[in-house]
């Protein structure tokens, strides 16, 4: 984790796991959120504070999902449509319902196809935030099979290379195998130079933005170390910062997640559908129907031994692969509590009192 996203040690309050998701449930429940999808919700959100992705975790999200339900933004109570299904497909309508209350059930759907078939995959249009796209990855890992999850969110943010308008919002991929002895390997990034939830912790501990993370509203890259404006005030750049540095790779994987997400589930390029209609897009492959699982399990290992044990560059002591961190990260905050900044508590604390609910961190 970049040091840009920590929340400094003087502003730490630990918060234990059970005490969080319980909250975060509660919150969920005084939306009129029935109590098993209330549940799920906070697993979500929990599982990416664990993980340290606070962007997506309590931190910046649920603020935002306790506006839009009384706004009538979100439905807490869906009633979700299959609008098109095959043998190893299917096409969700969520109703406006959030994405941690239909994807997770959507990538349900994926790998019960993937059990029979060998693959799945569902897309679900009209649906609110996901949160950490980690998460649905994750879920096939623990049926010993590859996942996949794209999303389609909004059109608002990021520009394409030499373009001067936003097109795509941060058009987030995620992708996961398991391993036999070794923690997964679970890959989940932006399409952008960073997450845009990311620049709410960047403003939050005061830490600065890098040259190449965004640009001017004309589209000009901004190289140097800046605050994080408002929204509104400056667009994303691609992953790559500028086409020397290769945007072009972010600016295309962006279009795939589009593709994949919106046209794919019929709700249409995110730039059309708006930042509230979200879209995603989930996959399952049972391993075992390509090859022998433990075989594959030993090759997993043997790959992430590769790396982990190589002689790291000078400067640095060891040498990662995705999802390691975050793994080694959830067992230390499991055991010790996590690192919520002081304004977050605040802010809970606040919202429990304003929902009249007997509820107080720590």
């Amino acid at each position: 984790m970049l040091k840009h996203f920590l929340v400094p040690e003087a502003d730490q309050v630990l918060i234990a796991e059970a005490t969080a998701r319980s909250g975060t449930q509660a919150l969920f429940e005084k939306m009129g959120m029935p109590e098993e999808d209330a549940a799920l919700c906070a697993d979500v959100l929990i599982t990416s504070d664990l993980r340290g992705c606070e962007s997506h975790g309590i931190s910046n999200m649920v603020r935002r999902y306790l506006e839009m339900y009384p706004a009538g933004i979100l439905n807490a109570t869906p009633n979700v449509k299959t609008i098109r299904e095959s043998a190893v497909s299917a096409t969700l309508d969520a109703d406006r319902g959030i994405g941690l209350q239909v994807g997770p059930r959507a990538m349900q759907i994926a790998m019960d196809k993937a059990e029979e078939y060998g693959m799945g995959a569902v897309g679900v249009q009209n649906c609110g935030h996901v949160g950490m796209l980690a998460y649905y990855p994750l879920m096939a890992i623990e049926r010993d099979m590859i996942g996949v999850c794209m999303v389609s969110a909004g059109g608002g943010i990021m520009v394409p290379t030499f373009g001067s308008e936003a097109v795509f919002g941060t058009h987030p991929i995620a992708w996961a195998a398991p391993a036999g002895q070794l923690p997964p390997f679970v890959f989940d990034v932006a399409t952008t130079q960073v997450a845009a939830n990311k620049l709410g912790l960047t403003r939050r501990i005061g830490s600065k933005l890098e040259p190449g993370w965004i640009c001017d509203l004309d589209g000009a890259p901004i190289m140097a170390a800046v605050d994080s404006p408002e929204y509104g005030k400056f667009h994303m750049l691609p992953f790559g910062g500028t086409r020397e540095n290769g945007s072009h790779k972010g600016y295309g994987f962006a279009a795939v997640a589009d593709i994949m997400s919106g046209m794919l589930s019929g709700n249409g390029p995110g730039f059309l559908a708006g930042g509230a209609k979200t879209s995603q897009f989930v996959m399952a492959f049972k391993i075992d129907a390509f090859t022998d699982l433990t075989q594959f399990k030993d090759d997993m290992d043997a790959l992430l031994r590769k790396l982990t044990d190589m002689k790291p560059a000078p400067g640095h002591e060891r040498v990662y692969y995705a999802g390691l961190i975050e793994h080694e990260e959830a067992e230390r905050r499991r055991a010790h509590g996590i690192p919520y900044h002081r304004e977050v508590v605040d802010w809970f604390n606040g919202a429990a009192a304003q929902l009249a609910l007997n509820l107080r961190w720590p």
